[in-house]
Protein backbone atom coordinates (compact mmCIF):
# COMPACT_ATOMS: atom_id res chain seq x y z
CA UNK A 1 0.00 0.00 0.00
CA UNK A 2 1.45 3.32 -0.53
CA UNK A 3 1.83 5.57 2.52
CA UNK A 4 1.77 8.90 0.16
CA UNK A 5 -2.09 9.49 1.04
CA UNK A 6 -1.43 8.40 4.97
CA UNK A 7 1.42 11.15 5.09
CA UNK A 8 -0.93 13.47 3.81
CA UNK A 9 -3.46 12.86 6.13
CA UNK A 10 -1.22 13.29 9.06
CA UNK A 11 0.20 16.17 7.71
CA UNK A 12 -3.38 17.23 6.92
CA UNK A 13 -4.30 16.94 10.90
CA UNK A 14 -1.48 18.03 12.02
CA UNK A 15 -1.53 21.37 10.19
CA UNK A 16 -5.44 21.13 11.64
CA UNK A 17 -4.18 21.18 15.00
CA UNK A 18 -1.53 23.75 14.83
CA UNK A 19 -4.23 26.26 13.17
CA UNK A 20 -7.02 25.34 15.73
CA UNK A 21 -3.86 26.10 18.60
CA UNK A 22 -3.24 29.15 16.83
CA UNK A 23 -6.90 30.06 17.41
CA UNK A 24 -6.89 29.55 20.69
CA UNK A 25 -4.14 31.44 21.33
CA UNK A 26 -5.00 34.63 19.39
CA UNK A 27 -6.68 36.90 22.23
CA UNK A 28 -8.48 38.93 19.23
CA UNK A 29 -10.87 35.44 18.65
CA UNK A 30 -11.83 36.09 23.08
CA UNK A 31 -13.92 38.56 24.59
CA UNK A 32 -11.97 39.90 27.78
CA UNK A 33 -12.16 37.97 30.70
CA UNK A 34 -14.02 35.19 28.69
CA UNK A 35 -14.73 32.34 31.20
CA UNK A 36 -15.51 29.39 28.59
CA UNK A 37 -11.54 29.80 27.41
CA UNK A 38 -9.29 27.31 27.55
CA UNK A 39 -7.75 27.00 30.73
CA UNK A 40 -3.86 26.59 29.95
CA UNK A 41 -2.57 22.98 30.63
CA UNK A 42 -0.80 22.22 34.37
CA UNK A 43 2.91 21.09 34.32
CA UNK A 44 5.18 20.51 37.30
CA UNK A 45 8.07 23.35 36.63
CA UNK A 46 10.91 21.04 38.71
CA UNK A 47 13.15 22.79 41.16
CA UNK A 48 15.85 25.10 40.43
CA UNK A 49 18.33 26.67 42.14
CA UNK A 50 16.29 29.57 43.57
CA UNK A 51 13.89 27.87 45.43
CA UNK A 52 15.52 27.75 48.46
CA UNK A 53 18.03 30.69 48.09
CA UNK A 54 18.09 33.94 46.23
CA UNK A 55 20.43 33.25 43.12
CA UNK A 56 23.25 36.00 41.88
CA UNK A 57 22.80 38.27 39.22
CA UNK A 58 24.53 38.38 35.89
CA UNK A 59 27.82 40.48 36.31
CA UNK A 60 26.45 42.46 33.72
CA UNK A 61 23.00 43.36 35.33
CA UNK A 62 21.83 46.71 37.07
CA UNK A 63 20.33 45.03 40.58
CA UNK A 64 17.15 46.16 41.62
CA UNK A 65 16.81 44.44 44.47
CA UNK A 66 19.48 42.47 46.29
CA UNK A 67 17.58 42.06 49.42
CA UNK A 68 19.15 44.78 51.75
CA UNK A 69 17.18 48.14 51.02
CA UNK A 70 14.86 49.51 48.99
CA UNK A 71 16.85 52.17 47.29
CA UNK A 72 16.14 51.58 43.46
CA UNK A 73 12.43 52.12 44.33
CA UNK A 74 9.59 54.43 45.17
CA UNK A 75 6.08 55.49 45.73
CA UNK A 76 4.27 55.95 41.98
CA UNK A 77 4.38 59.87 42.98
CA UNK A 78 8.12 59.49 43.49
CA UNK A 79 7.88 59.83 47.31
CA UNK A 80 9.55 56.76 49.65
CA UNK A 81 7.22 53.88 49.50
CA UNK A 82 5.27 52.13 52.06
CA UNK A 83 6.74 48.71 51.37
CA UNK A 84 9.27 46.75 53.44
CA UNK A 85 11.92 44.77 53.76
CA UNK A 86 11.65 41.34 55.64
CA UNK A 87 14.07 38.60 55.82
CA UNK A 88 15.75 39.37 52.28
CA UNK A 89 12.27 39.85 50.68
CA UNK A 90 10.24 42.86 49.49
CA UNK A 91 6.96 42.74 50.11
CA UNK A 92 3.94 44.86 49.09
CA UNK A 93 2.31 46.13 52.19
CA UNK A 94 -2.03 46.50 51.81
CA UNK A 95 -2.59 49.63 50.71
CA UNK A 96 0.96 51.29 50.07
CA UNK A 97 0.19 51.83 46.22
CA UNK A 98 2.30 50.60 43.76
CA UNK A 99 5.67 50.75 43.60
CA UNK A 100 8.35 51.50 41.09
CA UNK A 101 11.89 51.53 39.61
CA UNK A 102 13.52 55.69 39.86
CA UNK A 103 15.13 54.10 36.69
CA UNK A 104 13.55 54.05 33.29
CA UNK A 105 14.00 50.68 31.24
CA UNK A 106 13.45 49.70 27.17
CA UNK A 107 14.48 46.77 26.01
CA UNK A 108 15.44 44.36 28.26
CA UNK A 109 15.87 40.81 29.97
CA UNK A 110 14.59 40.58 33.76
CA UNK A 111 14.69 38.59 36.06
CA UNK A 112 12.08 38.50 39.38
CA UNK A 113 11.07 35.95 42.13
CA UNK A 114 7.93 36.13 43.74
CA UNK A 115 6.19 34.33 46.83
CA UNK A 116 2.49 34.12 46.92
CA UNK A 117 1.28 34.18 51.12
CA UNK A 118 2.22 30.84 52.23
CA UNK A 119 -1.11 30.54 53.46
CA UNK A 120 -3.98 30.74 50.66
CA UNK A 121 -6.86 32.87 51.10
CA UNK A 122 -9.52 33.98 48.77
CA UNK A 123 -9.66 32.42 45.45
CA UNK A 124 -9.71 33.47 41.90
CA UNK A 125 -8.69 37.17 41.53
CA UNK A 126 -8.24 37.43 45.15
CA UNK A 127 -5.68 35.27 46.47
CA UNK A 128 -2.04 35.74 45.71
CA UNK A 129 -2.74 38.20 42.93
CA UNK A 130 0.02 41.58 42.15
CA UNK A 131 1.04 42.21 38.73
CA UNK A 132 5.03 42.95 36.79
CA UNK A 133 4.54 46.18 34.54
CA UNK A 134 6.50 47.32 31.86
CA UNK A 135 5.61 51.00 30.87
CA UNK A 136 5.06 52.42 33.98
CA UNK A 137 1.63 51.24 34.17
CA UNK A 138 0.93 49.81 30.83
CA UNK A 139 1.87 46.35 30.22
CA UNK A 140 1.26 43.33 33.30
CA UNK A 141 2.30 40.77 33.02
CA UNK A 142 0.34 39.27 35.65
CA UNK A 143 1.13 37.75 39.36
CA UNK A 144 -1.33 35.47 40.60
CA UNK A 145 -1.68 32.49 42.88
CA UNK A 146 -2.87 30.15 40.50
CA UNK A 147 -2.02 26.93 41.94
CA UNK A 148 -5.53 24.77 41.95
CA UNK A 149 -7.04 28.02 42.21
CA UNK A 150 -9.07 28.76 38.63
CA UNK A 151 -9.71 32.14 37.31
CA UNK A 152 -10.20 33.51 33.78
CA UNK A 153 -7.73 32.33 31.08
CA UNK A 154 -5.88 35.71 30.53
CA UNK A 155 -5.59 36.61 34.23
CA UNK A 156 -3.94 33.66 35.59
CA UNK A 157 -0.17 33.79 36.63
CA UNK A 158 2.16 34.72 33.35
CA UNK A 159 -0.90 35.76 31.35
CA UNK A 160 0.10 38.78 29.40
CA UNK A 161 -2.99 40.43 31.08
CA UNK A 162 -6.48 40.59 29.38
CA UNK A 163 -4.46 39.20 25.98
CA UNK A 164 -2.79 36.14 26.40
CA UNK A 165 -2.67 33.08 28.87
CA UNK A 166 0.27 31.60 29.45
CA UNK A 167 0.56 28.29 27.31
CA UNK A 168 1.02 26.30 30.18
CA UNK A 169 0.12 26.80 34.13
CA UNK A 170 3.87 26.66 35.43
CA UNK A 171 2.73 27.28 39.48
CA UNK A 172 4.30 26.44 42.16
CA UNK A 173 2.14 25.78 45.68
CA UNK A 174 1.49 29.34 47.91
CA UNK A 175 4.73 29.95 49.82
CA UNK A 176 7.40 28.65 47.50
CA UNK A 177 9.38 31.20 45.82
CA UNK A 178 9.21 31.24 41.94
CA UNK A 179 10.57 32.88 38.93
CA UNK A 180 9.85 35.36 35.93
CA UNK A 181 12.39 35.00 33.24
CA UNK A 182 11.33 37.88 30.70
CA UNK A 183 12.67 39.71 27.38
CA UNK A 184 10.61 42.84 26.75
CA UNK A 185 11.03 44.45 23.91
CA UNK A 186 9.27 47.88 24.09
CA UNK A 187 6.91 49.40 21.65
CA UNK A 188 8.25 52.21 19.21
CA UNK A 189 6.13 55.31 17.90
CA UNK A 190 6.44 57.57 15.26
CA UNK A 191 6.91 61.41 16.13
CA UNK A 192 3.08 61.93 15.24
CA UNK A 193 2.45 59.58 18.01
CA UNK A 194 1.48 56.62 15.69
CA UNK A 195 2.53 53.06 16.72
CA UNK A 196 5.85 52.13 14.36
CA UNK A 197 5.95 48.28 16.20
CA UNK A 198 4.50 46.86 19.37
CA UNK A 199 5.91 45.64 22.43
CA UNK A 200 6.49 42.18 22.62
CA UNK A 201 7.07 39.35 25.57
CA UNK A 202 8.69 36.10 25.98
CA UNK A 203 8.47 34.89 29.36
CA UNK A 204 9.88 31.54 31.17
CA UNK A 205 7.86 30.79 34.21
CA UNK A 206 9.66 29.01 36.87
CA UNK A 207 11.94 27.94 33.68
CA UNK A 208 8.97 26.76 31.33
CA UNK A 209 8.50 28.87 28.51
CA UNK A 210 4.67 30.23 28.96
CA UNK A 211 4.80 33.24 26.26
CA UNK A 212 6.80 32.74 23.18
CA UNK A 213 7.89 36.47 21.27
CA UNK A 214 4.04 37.16 21.58
CA UNK A 215 3.42 41.27 20.32
CA UNK A 216 0.86 42.89 22.56
CA UNK A 217 -2.69 44.54 20.99
CA UNK A 218 -1.96 47.92 23.65
CA UNK A 219 -2.42 48.71 27.05
CA UNK A 220 -3.57 45.72 29.23
CA UNK A 221 -6.45 46.98 31.25
CA UNK A 222 -8.69 45.08 33.50
CA UNK A 223 -11.87 45.57 31.11
CA UNK A 224 -10.73 46.51 28.17
CA UNK A 225 -8.14 46.11 25.87
CA UNK A 226 -6.72 49.75 25.23
CA UNK A 227 -4.92 50.94 21.79
CA UNK A 228 -1.31 51.85 22.07
CA UNK A 229 -0.46 55.68 23.22
CA UNK A 230 2.42 57.03 22.62
CA UNK A 231 4.98 57.26 25.43
CA UNK A 232 8.76 57.17 25.61
CA UNK A 233 10.59 54.10 24.78
CA UNK A 234 11.91 53.94 28.15
CA UNK A 235 9.49 54.36 31.51
CA UNK A 236 9.97 52.87 35.05
CA UNK A 237 8.85 48.99 35.89
CA UNK A 238 6.47 49.14 38.72
CA UNK A 239 4.94 46.15 40.67
CA UNK A 240 1.53 46.10 41.94
CA UNK A 241 -0.35 46.54 45.15
CA UNK A 242 -3.60 44.58 44.60
CA UNK A 243 -4.18 44.11 48.54
CA UNK A 244 -2.18 40.84 48.76
CA UNK A 245 1.31 40.79 50.42
CA UNK A 246 3.03 38.87 48.36
CA UNK A 247 6.95 38.97 48.19
CA UNK A 248 9.47 39.72 45.75
CA UNK A 249 13.09 38.84 45.95
CA UNK A 250 16.70 38.99 43.71
CA UNK A 251 15.51 41.44 40.74
CA UNK A 252 17.67 42.64 38.07
CA UNK A 253 17.69 43.94 34.50
CA UNK A 254 20.25 43.34 31.39
CA UNK A 255 19.79 46.20 29.49
CA UNK A 256 19.70 45.12 25.52
CA UNK A 257 20.02 46.85 22.64
CA UNK A 258 22.21 49.99 21.75
CA UNK A 259 23.97 51.27 24.86
CA UNK A 260 22.82 54.98 26.48
CA UNK A 261 22.93 56.70 29.21
CA UNK A 262 20.92 56.33 32.55
CA UNK A 263 17.30 57.05 32.68
CA UNK A 264 15.36 58.32 35.41
CA UNK A 265 11.71 59.37 36.29
CA UNK A 266 11.56 61.94 38.44
CA UNK A 267 8.69 62.92 40.96
CA UNK A 268 6.72 66.12 39.39
CA UNK A 269 7.63 68.05 42.08
CA UNK A 270 11.15 67.47 41.50
CA UNK A 271 10.74 69.15 37.85
CA UNK A 272 8.15 72.07 38.98
CA UNK A 273 11.33 72.95 40.75
CA UNK A 274 13.15 73.56 37.40
CA UNK A 275 10.17 75.00 35.96
CA UNK A 276 10.72 78.47 35.04
CA UNK A 277 12.55 81.19 33.11
CA UNK A 278 16.21 81.62 33.05
CA UNK A 279 18.23 84.40 31.54
CA UNK A 280 21.62 83.48 30.00
CA UNK A 281 21.50 87.40 29.47
CA UNK A 282 19.16 90.56 28.65
CA UNK A 283 18.72 89.00 25.27
CA UNK A 284 18.23 85.52 25.78
CA UNK A 285 16.13 83.87 27.83
CA UNK A 286 15.36 80.09 28.04
CA UNK A 287 12.06 78.69 28.91
CA UNK A 288 11.75 75.59 31.16
CA UNK A 289 8.50 73.66 31.45
CA UNK A 290 6.74 70.85 32.32
CA UNK A 291 4.23 68.86 30.33
CA UNK A 292 3.08 65.58 32.10
CA UNK A 293 5.91 63.86 33.44
CA UNK A 294 8.70 65.32 31.19
CA UNK A 295 10.37 68.67 30.92
CA UNK A 296 10.95 70.93 27.92
CA UNK A 297 13.38 73.50 27.01
CA UNK A 298 12.90 76.54 25.02
CA UNK A 299 16.11 76.74 22.87
CA UNK A 300 16.83 79.33 19.93
CA UNK A 301 13.18 79.17 19.13
CA UNK A 302 12.49 75.05 19.09
CA UNK A 303 11.36 72.68 22.21
CA UNK A 304 13.50 69.80 23.19
CA UNK A 305 12.12 66.93 25.47
CA UNK A 306 14.41 66.42 28.39
CA UNK A 307 15.25 63.02 30.24
CA UNK A 308 16.72 62.93 33.77
CA UNK A 309 20.93 61.21 33.84
CA UNK A 310 20.39 62.07 37.62
CA UNK A 311 17.81 64.48 40.33
CA UNK A 312 19.28 67.46 38.51
CA UNK A 313 21.03 66.32 34.66
CA UNK A 314 19.18 66.13 32.10
CA UNK A 315 19.94 66.10 28.42
CA UNK A 316 18.01 66.03 24.66
CA UNK A 317 18.27 62.44 22.19
CA UNK A 318 17.78 64.70 19.46
CA UNK A 319 20.75 67.10 19.69
CA UNK A 320 23.52 67.08 22.16
CA UNK A 321 21.91 69.60 24.48
CA UNK A 322 22.29 69.10 28.18
CA UNK A 323 21.37 70.91 31.32
CA UNK A 324 22.52 70.82 34.60
CA UNK A 325 20.03 72.65 37.49
CA UNK A 326 22.55 74.09 40.95
CA UNK A 327 21.77 76.07 44.16
CA UNK A 328 24.57 78.59 44.21
CA UNK A 329 24.21 80.98 47.13
CA UNK A 330 20.62 82.45 47.06
CA UNK A 331 20.08 81.78 43.55
CA UNK A 332 18.75 78.89 41.21
CA UNK A 333 20.81 78.50 38.04
CA UNK A 334 21.36 75.84 35.19
CA UNK A 335 24.65 75.36 33.26
CA UNK A 336 23.15 74.53 29.52
CA UNK A 337 25.74 73.38 26.81
CA UNK A 338 25.14 72.47 23.36
CA UNK A 339 27.62 70.55 21.55
CA UNK A 340 31.08 70.63 22.85
CA UNK A 341 31.23 74.38 24.30
CA UNK A 342 31.57 75.08 28.34
CA UNK A 343 28.20 75.64 29.23
CA UNK A 344 26.32 78.61 29.77
CA UNK A 345 25.32 79.77 33.19
CA UNK A 346 21.91 81.13 33.81
CA UNK A 347 20.46 82.40 36.88
CA UNK A 348 16.34 81.52 37.56
CA UNK A 349 14.72 84.28 36.84
CA UNK A 350 12.20 85.33 40.41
Amino acid sequence: MNSLPLRLTLAGTALFAATALADDLDPRNWIGHDRTRPLPPVVDPGFTSTQDKAGKAPSDAIVLFDGSDLSHWVAMNGEPTKWIVKDGAMECVPGSGYIRTLRCFGDAQVHVEFAAPAKPEGNSQGRGNSGFFFGLTRYEIQILDSYDNPTYADGSCASIYNQYPPLVNASRPPGQWQSYDIIWTAPRFEPDGRSRSPARVTLFHNGVLVQNNVELMGDTGWVTRGPYRAHPEKLPISIQDHGNPVRFRNIWVRELGKPGRPEFFLADKVLDGYVGKYEVNKDWIVDVSRRGGNLFFQWAGEDFLMFATSPNRFFAKTTDVQVEFKREGNEDVAYFSVGEDGGMRARKLR
